[in-house]
């Protein structure tokens, strides 16, 4: 059993090399090797020469009977066959198994949730503390740019260009754009960078800094936002019984601006998104918002119009 963990334990190394190589994000390798490790863990005594569909099948049924959805499922064989592709490419393995099982069936696309005006003032309000201007800072940016949790955590002082009022933000593949600021989240900004604690490493500057003086994680941001999220929830009753995240923020930018009639090309360049399927989300909110709309002028329309 020893030597059957030292292999996988070289496997993963690969793995994770490959990974590397390729350009994937530090958050993505994290995933696929946790993903991996749980599948080679779930093998028993089977080589992973020997590896055969069914085997990934019944480890995937494995995953739903623990609770894992179709998102959850198809999450981990993403996971199974980049790992088998990486052996591949590195001469390890000569087929992969996991290309003939199915991916689950999910919603296509599903309405995003995002915050009202109204809720989102509040929100951003009711945000205090010692490092109020910091965090306040952090969610403009996340809704009112529509920058990821990633993308905050990765962001540098040297991204921000006073001459300019413009952030270069590295997404996600490791691809730039570049995104235009109000005057009012500029400011906000220098104040920000005026309050910021200096990082305790000097080889790099984190535009957002912890309080222990290192880049602020990502769990740091969904924590802060999540408590915020808490608070708005005990005020508000509509709210009760939602969940709410910090990219719920990012889904408010890209619903505003759909709502404000930016075309879909534009919001797209904007949010980063690789494929414009995935910015069409958004124009589902906007065709809600015209039916609810048209819902409201048929309460003015006169009953027996002679028809």
């Amino acid at each position: 059993m020893d030597t059957r963990l030292a292999y996988d334990d070289e496997y993963l190394e690969l793995f994770d090399s490959w990974m590397k190589d390729q350009g994937f994000t530090k958050r993505t390798q994290q995933a696929y090797l946790g993903d991996v490790r749980l599948f080679l863990g779930n093998l028993g005594e089977k080589e992973l020469p020997t590896i055969e569909a069914i085997d990934i099948m019944r480890f995937l049924t494995r995953m739903r009977q623990r609770g894992a959805g179709d998102a959850a499922r198809n999450r981990y064989l993403s996971s199974i066959r980049t790992f088998f592709t990486a052996l591949i490419e590195l001469q390890m393995l000569s087929h992969n198994p996991s290309m003939t099982v199915k991916k689950s069936k999910v919603e296509k696309n599903p309405v995003p949730t995002f915050l009202s005006e109204e809720l989102l003032s509040a929100f951003l309000q009711s945000i205090e503390g010692k490092y109020q201007i910091r965090n306040v800072a952090m969610f403009l940016l996340m809704s009112y740019a529509g920058l990821r949790v990633s993308e905050l955590h990765r962001l540098n002082i040297s991204d921000f260009n006073r001459g300019t009022n413009t952030l270069m933000v590295l997404g996600k593949g490791r691809k730039w754009r570049v995104i235009p600021l109000p005057a009012e989240i500029v400011q906000v900004l220098a104040r920000a960078l005026v309050e910021r604690m200096d990082a305790r490493n000097g080889a790099e500057q984190p535009f957002f800094v912890s309080q222990f003086g290192r880049r602020i994680s990502i769990r740091m941001i969904q924590t802060i936002a999540e408590k915020y999220f808490g608070q708005l929830k005990g005020q508000y009753i509509e709210l009760q019984g939602k969940s709410f995240s910090s990219h719920k923020l990012r889904h408010t930018f890209a619903t505003m601006q759909v709502l404000a009639g930016t075309d879909i090309r534009t919001l797209q360049e904007l949010l980063g998104h690789a494929s414009i399927q995935t910015t069409q989300i958004y124009t589902h909110v906007g065709d809600k918002q015209k039916q609810e709309a048209m819902n409201r002028v048929s309460a003015f329309i006169p009953v027996g119009m002679g028809i």
